[in-house]
């Protein structure tokens, strides 16, 4: 049989590493805190990549590549950025080995010193902006639309499989722009479609907001964000996009000629999503019996198992199972028929249980004779017998329904698990005993925001876009609040 998993109450930490390596997703590797990312779960990744770049094409957006070096002197050009980023950053010193005079293997060649250190891009603002300063002139050459596909390295002392790891994939689009309200409405715009990607493809209710001034990306004016839920009441940061104003342009000397012949300073924003959103995947919507995939980004929507006990059996299912795969396949579905003879179809079932396969049918001797067949949706685990007429609109509905009904379902949870609090009591009882998120009154400064996080975790997720003013009180000073923030505990 598939392999087992610890239940989600008994360890919820350790169900999610076990069922990301025993649902084939990623597994450590050799280099401590970097993952391989197996072709099942790159396959995911996949799907999510061709969703948003498609999205990011539709907006304008085009694909570009940039060095995965960085020369340090870069980072000293802007300040908060370098602050930022300087305790994660890996950094080249030489560039070649030689062999151990002892002969106890190779060691770095003392003479072969670079003569700037480069870092390995921990994000990629300091080299765009260095570029983009050949590429803008006028205003005329603007705006500059990019985004790029690639990997970052941020130097992590505790990892876990996609959530946090010294290297990960991710998209960055970096823009440029003549006006400030043009750059704001480009970060607006972008995480209006991260939230869209995360809710219609991923089947993720998110909040979208902005980041508190404590919790803004290094070096930008605004960030940002979408929070989701995860089932054990903790917030995962889903996607950031950042109004980064005028600084890197600053610290790179980026202007361009105005139409009235003036020079003026670029605008600039970046945004991002990274390999993270298949630990969102995970934990947004799987069970004790493993995965349970969104079928838009499910590798293969349907899996078929033929149910016979010798050759002949199998040829007459397989006849009318690929008539069945012709017409799913002509409705875009992507399926799997399989009819290896090496494991029965109980463990067959129980694998694509574990790995989140959105509908599995399955084909015997007695369901070809009454022209029928078995249908097992995982969202919820049940069974039915239909016809094997219209078996493909029946299984297009049913996907539909699954999407929608994996979607509610994390809906549904994330307002249960949301509350308001009152008082600095309060708020602590609910993240105690309740979790998720919390809306309370915050009196707006850096000081009570960290002390409320050194005693209880909790952090400010953002400021929710469309609040209604609401005058309160802050819940740990007591002085005078204008609205409501969430909190939350977050990975």
């Amino acid at each position: 049989m598939a392999k087992e998993l610890i239940s989600r109450s008994e360890n919820y930490s350790q169900w999610y590493n076990d069922l990301v390596v025993k649902a084939d997703l990623a597994e450590n590797s050799a280099v401590r805190g970097c993952m391989v990312i197996k072709p099942y779960g790159y396959a995911i990744w996949e799907k999510m990549q061709a969703e948003l770049d498609r999205m990011f094409k539709e907006t304008g957006h085009v694909n570009a590549y940039f060095p995965l070096f960085i020369p340090k002197s870069f980072f000293s050009k802007e300040a908060a950025h370098v602050e930022g980023f300087a305790k994660e950053c890996a950094v080249v010193t030489h560039y070649r080995l030689k062999n151990n005079p002892d002969g106890s293997g190779v060691m770095v060649d003392p003479d072969a010193k670079l003569e700037e250190e480069l870092i390995v891009r921990p994000t990629s603002e300091t080299i765009i902006w260095s570029t983009y300063k050949n590429w803008i002139q006028s205003y005329r050459d603007l705006p500059i639309l990019c985004n790029q596909w690639a990997n970052v390295v941020r130097w992590e002392m505790r990892t876990r499989l996609f959530l946090r790891t010294a290297e990960f994939l991710w998209q960055e689009g970096h823009t440029a722009h003549a006006t400030q309200q043009e750059a704001m409405d480009e970060a607006m715009k972008m995480i209006n479609v991260y939230a869209t990607f995360a809710e219609n493809f991923m089947a993720v209710p998110v909040i979208k907001g902005a980041k508190s001034e404590n919790e803004r990306f290094a070096g930008a004016l605004e960030t940002y964000t979408i929070e989701a839920l995860m089932q054990d009441g903790k917030a995962l940061q889903s996607g950031t996009s950042h109004f980064l104003g005028q600084n890197f342009a600053r610290a790179f000397d980026v202007t361009f000629t105005n139409k009235d012949g003036k020079e003026e300073l670029v605008w600039a924003t970046s945004w991002g999503v990274s390999t993270r959103l298949m630990g969102a995947l995970v934990m947004a919507h799987s069970d004790d019996n493993g995965l349970v995939l969104p079928p838009k980004l499910a590798p293969f929507q349907v899996v078929i198992v033929p149910i016979y006990k010798n050759e002949e059996q199998l040829d007459a299912i397989s006849e009318k199972v690929n008539e069945i795969i012709a017409k799913l396949k002509a409705r875009g579905i992507s399926v799997k028929y399989d009819y290896n003879d090496n494991k029965k179809p109980g463990w067959k079932f129980a694998e694509y249980e574990l790995k989140g396969v959105p509908v599995r049918l399955a084909m015997g001797p007695r369901d070809l004779e009454n022209g029928t067949i078995e249908v097992a949706r995982r969202d919820t685990l049940t069974k039915e017998v239909a016809s094997v007429d219209n078996i493909d609109e029946y299984v297009e509905k049913l996907l539909n329904d699954i999407q929608s009904n994996i979607y509610k379902k994390a809906f549904d949870f994330r307002n249960e698990k949301t509350t308001k609090a009152d008082s600095y009591d309060e708020f602590k009882e609910i993240l105690n005993n309740k979790g998720g998120f919390v809306l309370a009154h915050w009196d707006g400064t850096t000081e009570t925001e960290q002390k409320i996080k050194e005693e209880t975790k909790a952090t400010i997720r953002c400021i929710p876009f469309g609040q209604e003013e609401e005058e309160g009180t802050c819940i740990y000073s007591g002085k005078p609040s204008k609205g409501r923030v969430l909190f939350a505990v977050a990975y």
